[in-house]
């Protein structure tokens, strides 16, 4: 809103200061500022309502030291994140654009589904919650909405680099003669190749099935954007890991965003130009505020727990913006924590029940799964964990940002 009224007193009053509303760099700060002073001032009013609501955690016993402590802290934490991120947008960042607003959908969309489902186990004192299924069906949905904008939408569009103008060395008056004119496209990156690019099309052999792009695109932000969600939530499992992990992610992810929503760092970067993804910083921005903001109160020992009102929206987020950045294949590589998460759950499930038909008894892979818990049982204490975690998603986050010229 604040934007688009600088704006306007820029061009009716040259209104000292209001043209710096206009530039990216400015919101962003003034977003990640903003977000972040919300998280820490208004936190603990947040936490001394839900407690007072008795809005408290629900542990079940695993077995594992210092559980019993966290019996009774608020969750539904979520919430936090989910409004620090929106009142910093709704002010900063450019609303008619359509990232933005997918942005917008998805934190209100999967925040509903997590806040039921939080809301089944604390007051309904059912500590299943929201059966499986039904998440999983708002997911999809989500990403059929998502696909379907994201391939039929006019305005997301790319432009890439005009080869003919470098190969003839024509003499450019200005850098836009160096990419074509904006066009739909289901092209996205693939990570350490030289000619990177690559078109989902490309299965479709004739020019006449190209048409159906569609229906391999949607099916597959269908998945990634299910997978990354639940990938937060099995993450989200000890004090600050989710939060961190998370930060870490969204923090590379609005690299990703700023530069190619920029003409001249995609130019000298040699990557593809995406037109208004540079706005999506605004967001990344606020959002990256709120999880740091979270994560005062977050730290071992919490004082609150995000609840899959927050791991399954910051999950999902995650997973748009890197589709919105066609940075959708370094996900195995950015998100890391939350597939080795992901995976350990799967592995162990998976051994479990092929050891328990061939040997009559189960086995497992890990003393405990997610991948975290196995670490608990082995005596590392989770303050540890969690910094050896985010280690290495730092590590994963900097190894994403470096493809931009590896290749």
């Amino acid at each position: 809103m604040l934007y688009y009224l600088f704006d306007y007193l820029e061009k009716q009053f040259a209104f000292p200061g209001a043209s710096l509303f206009g530039y990216l760099s400015f919101r962003a700060a003034l977003a990640v500022i903003a977000s972040l002073l919300l998280s820490t001032i208004f936190g603990k009013r947040i936490i001394n309502y839900l407690r007072k609501q008795q809005v408290g955690e629900s542990i079940r016993d695993l077995g594992l030291e210092g559980q019993k402590e966290k019996a009774g802290t608020p969750t539904m934490g979520g919430v936090m994140i989910i409004v620090f991120t929106l009142i910093p947008v709704l002010f900063f960042a450019q609303l008619g654009n359509i990232y933005i607003q997918l942005l917008i959908l998805t934190t209100i969309w999967m925040g509903l589904i997590g806040g039921l489902d939080d809301y089944i186990k604390i007051f309904k004192k059912d500590k299943k919650g929201l059966k499986g299924y039904f998440k999983v069906v708002g997911q999809v949905i989500l990403g059929v909405f998502i696909g379907a904008i994201l391939y039929f939408h006019p305005s997301v569009t790319v432009r890439q680099e005009n080869k003919a103008v470098q190969e003839k060395s024509i003499a450019l008056n200005s850098i836009q003669d160096r990419f074509l004119p904006p066009q739909k496209a289901t092209i996205t990156t693939i990570p350490l190749l030289k000619n990177n690019q690559f078109d989902y099309a490309f299965f479709l052999k004739s020019e006449a099935a190209k048409e159906w792009t569609w229906v391999l695109f949607i099916p597959i932000v269908v998945f990634i954007i299910t997978a990354v969600s639940n990938g937060a939530n099995l993450t989200d499992g000890i004090d600050g890991l989710a939060a961190g992990s998370s930060a870490i992610m969204v923090f590379a992810l609005g690299i990703f965003a700023w530069v190619s929503g920029n003409m001249i760092f995609s130019d000298y970067l040699n990557i593809m130009f995406i037109p208004q993804v540079g706005e999506v910083t605004i967001f990344v921005a606020s959002f990256l505020g709120a999880l740091i903001g979270f994560l005062w109160y977050n730290t071992f020992p919490a004082s609150i727990f995000m609840g899959d009102t927050g791991s399954l929206t910051i999950g999902a987020l995650i997973a748009v913006i890197a589709l919105m950045v066609r940075k959708e294949l370094l996900i195995p590589i950015l998100c890391g924590i939350f597939l080795v998460e992901a995976l350990s759950v799967v592995l162990q499930v998976t051994y479990f029940k092929y050891s328990r038909r061939k040997w009559g008894v189960g086995r497992r892979i890990f003393l405990m799964s997610p991948l975290h818990h196995h670490y608990q049982k082995k005596g590392f204490h989770e303050s540890k964990i969690v910094a050896r975690f985010w280690i290495v998603g730092i590590v994963l986050a900097v190894i994403s940002i470096v493809t931009l010229k590896i290749r």
